[in-house]
């Protein structure tokens, strides 16, 4: 009987155990993406990274194409008098808040290319990206393979073709590529290489190693350099790109880099590249049943390991592939703060990849002491403050002041800290980076705010970005109200988490004397106090109190649950058509019926986005891709990257929440499994997403029913679980789990997981 026990006991533990293993082959090989040849665009080619260099890989017939990348190669030139913030301040204004955006520079530069010429018979038939060992491949008409990986260990990329010598080999700077495709612009704002007026690059070879060193502006110097060597019946090329802010001989440097990973070896060098994807990938994992929804979620996710490092440059608009046929990237492939950078780096969180996601983190903090000059000199102001468009460097880069100048668009990259904080529950980074910069940051927007004749705190000016063109409205709009009051809120939780009861205190008062939302009679959201939105806006800032700041909630008072249903019910929101949306406007608002429980308007915002504003390669494009534009406005195919990422986080948002209904108190956030997920999706698994508090959350769903998840603390409190589990009772792993209210409660220890099956 004892025996007959035991063996009960242990095929139970093996049952939960099962439930829980993560795929070691995770993405598979189905999901990779395989484009048939010829590419001849850029925007469609096969993206490649370790973060601080990344590759596109196309081509046709005998010729590959490489085309090069690096994030801190900018040309952080002015256009028009230099530091002009000073003396067209906020208060003043000026006729250089826009004119400074108009010439070619400040602007992200392209590195240049790598092409390789094979002999004639050899013809490329398709391309193909292993997402889980981010290998670039080129199948050949012979059977044969070319496989490039940049390595995510060394600063180096390696390319691998089976031939016996190559008919030739270029390594053109980005002037000889535009002499030799005359690329026409990438997008708007975009100008050419050559207007830079950069001297002509010098190309140099000794042996088997070419290069190129290109001088730019400012004393920064570039250069791609090549080593190859044949082994057996293949030859390996390594390619380095290295630049006069790395120290020292930049072809020395290039060339020891490349001759380093040659002298390893091909297969070591993969084994430990393919050892940290795996690291990458063992994070999280998503299921879904629907194969073109998982390579998409796989293919975006790929973007932060392949994009982002937490030491590199964070990913401005194109990331790491930068325009690659001789022009300047679209918007000068800047850091657009109105939601851009916000949206890029939204969805790290959820899926755990942390020190990916912390590229922009350190970047924000590492530039705190020239912000603190910005909001002096331009907001003459204490505090710190971003600026809404800006350039690596951090300078103001000008353009439609009404966001690239606002003071609210810091208030979003604030929120990044403070999610950041809430996913890893990391009391060191509270301490020491994320409330320290969230608070100088609301001391910016405190100084600026004065009382009106009802004693409401407003700002000088406001707006709501991008709607109307470049034109202020009525302070403050609630894109302005809702970003500084969840940005006091959320200082105000972080104080209270460390104990600061006083200073929590001052902030949550400073929230509540911004007064109320500007709401209609019938309790639509408005632009302010005096404007409903009447027009199909790309934007969708005046609602961004729902998602993501989470300050109106379907769970909060039945006030805000008229203010969501009426706003949302709103034609303007339900149109088969949006003249005015890109595709970004399709994902954010996937996200944000998602956040309200509308689980299939969710899935079809996905579903309008995954069909209409990617390329053939996965890259997000802002106009409608389908052939008679019937979702949108058409007529061109500029990417950024910020639309990949927030489509990435609607479908994690449509099975994993875990907000808080009280943003601003401590240690008050639930967590909702499958609260979101469509009839679509009735069989679905994850495992180890991350939830607020720091938990990891896995769980499975068969037939519309959850059947089973498990949550690990990461340290010792309260997890509070939402019962949306539609009348199925749990069977939980511990005793002593409460149903408050339809909230389940139960403390565990650090490290202590928590079970339950249907």
């Amino acid at each position: 009987m004892k025996k007959t026990l035991l063996f009960l006991f242990l095929c139970s533990l093996t049952a939960f155990s099962q439930k829980k293993q993560k795929d070691q082959d995770f993405p598979k090989q189905e999901n990779n993406l395989a484009l048939p040849a010829p590419i001849n665009s850029w925007d469609e080619a096969i993206p490649l990274g370790n973060g601080l260099t990344g590759g596109l890989l196309w081509g046709e017939k005998n010729l590959i194409r490489l085309s090069l990348d690096r994030g801190d190669l900018w040309d952080e030139r002015t256009n028009g008098p230099k530091e002009w913030w000073k003396t067209q301040t906020w208060a003043k204004g000026g006729n250089m808040w826009e004119g400074a955006y108009h010439g070619s520079t400040p602007t992200k530069l392209p590195a240049g290319a790598v092409e390789f010429t094979l002999a004639n018979g050899t013809s490329i038939k398709s391309f193909e990206l292993n997402k889980r060992t981010a290998e670039g491949i080129v199948h050949f008409e012979n059977g044969q393979d070319a496989r490039v990986f940049f390595s995510a260990v060394k600063p180096v990329a390696l390319m691998r073709i089976p031939v016996a010598k190559y008919d030739a080999i270029q390594v053109m700077s980005s002037m000889q590529v535009s002499e030799k495709y005359r690329g026409k612009s990438a997008g708007p704002d975009s100008h050419t290489v050559k207007s830079l007026g950069y001297p002509a690059a010098t190309n140099g070879a000794v042996g088997n190693a070419k290069w190129y060193v290109q001088e730019a502006s400012e004393g920064l110097v570039y250069c791609v350099y090549t080593e190859t060597r044949q082994v057996k019946n293949e030859m390996l090329t390594a390619i380095a790109v290295t630049t006069s802010r790395d120290g020292g001989d930049l072809i020395e440097l290039a060339k020891k880099r490349c001759s380093e990973i040659l002298d390893q070896g091909i297969n070591k060098s993969l084994t430990e590249h393919i050892a940290w994807w795996k690291n990458f990938w063992d994070q999280s994992q998503i299921n879904l049943p629907e194969k073109r929804m998982q390579d998409y979620y796989t293919f975006a996710r790929y973007l932060y390991g392949s994009g982002s490092r937490a030491n590199t440059p964070p990913m401005p608009l194109q990331g790491v592939w930068t325009s690659a046929t001789g022009s300047l990237p679209p918007w000068k492939g800047d850091y657009h703060s109105d939601l851009n950078t916000q949206m890029t780096y939204i969805a790290y969180q959820e899926a755990g990849n942390f020190s990916e996601g912390s590229s922009y983190i350190n970047f924000l903090w590492n530039k705190r002491d020239q912000w603190r000059a910005f909001a002096k000199d331009f907001y003459e102001t204490s505090g710190l403050s971003v600026p809404g468009v800006m350039s690596y460097g951090g300078q103001p880069l000008g353009g439609w002041g009404a966001y690239s100048l606002s003071p609210t668009m810091t208030s979003w990259n604030a929120h990044l800290f403070y999610l950041h904080w809430l996913y890893t529950a990391d009391d060191v980074f509270l301490k020491e980076r994320a409330y320290p910069w969230c608070k100088e940051a609301a001391e910016c927007l405190r100084d600026l705010l004065k009382p009106d004749a009802n004693g409401k705190l407003k700002l000088l000016r406001s707006s709501s970005p991008e709607i109307f063109g470049n034109h202020w409205l009525e302070p403050n709009t609630n894109y302005d109200l809702m970003s500084i009051k969840m940005h006091f809120l959320a200082v105000a939780e972080m104080a209270d988490a460390q104990g600061l009861t006083a200073e929590a205190k001052s902030w949550n008062d400073l929230a509540d004397k911004l007064g109320d939302f500007h709401v209609a009679e019938d309790g639509e959201l408005m632009l302010d106090s005096k404007l409903l939105l009447r027009e199909n806006h790309r934007h969708l800032s005046n609602i961004i109190g729902i998602y993501p700041f989470n300050l109106i909630t379907v769970e909060g008072t039945n006030e805000d649950q008229r203010r969501i249903t009426t706003t949302l019910k709103r034609p303007e929101w339900n149109a088969e058509k949006h003249n005015e949306w890109c595709g970004y406007s399709w994902a954010w608002m996937s996200c944000l019926q998602a956040r309200t429980g509308n689980s299939e308007s969710a899935y079809h915002h996905l579903d309008v986005f995954e069909k209409a504003y990617i390329l053939r390669n996965g890259f997000h494009v802002n106009q409608d891709q389908t052939p008679d534009t019937r979702y949108g406005f058409g007529g061109g195919k500029p990417f950024t990257l910020e639309g990949n990422f927030i489509a990435m986080q609607a479908v994690q948002e449509m099975l994993l929440q875990s907000w808080s209904p009280t943003p601003g108190k401590a240690n008050s956030g639930v967590i909702r499994i499958f609260s979101a997920t469509p009839k679509e999706w009735a069989n679905v698994s994850f495992n180890d997403l991350r939830a607020e508090g720091g938990y990891k959350v896995s769980a499975i769903r068969k037939a519309g029913k959850t059947v089973w998840f498990s949550i690990k603390s990461k340290k010792e409190g309260t997890v509070r679980i939402k019962d949306n589990f539609e009348g199925q009772k749990p069977k939980w792993n511990v005793k002593d789990v409460k149903n408050n209210n339809g909230i389940y409660e139960v403390e565990l220890k650090a490290g202590q997981q928590l079970e339950a099956k249907f």
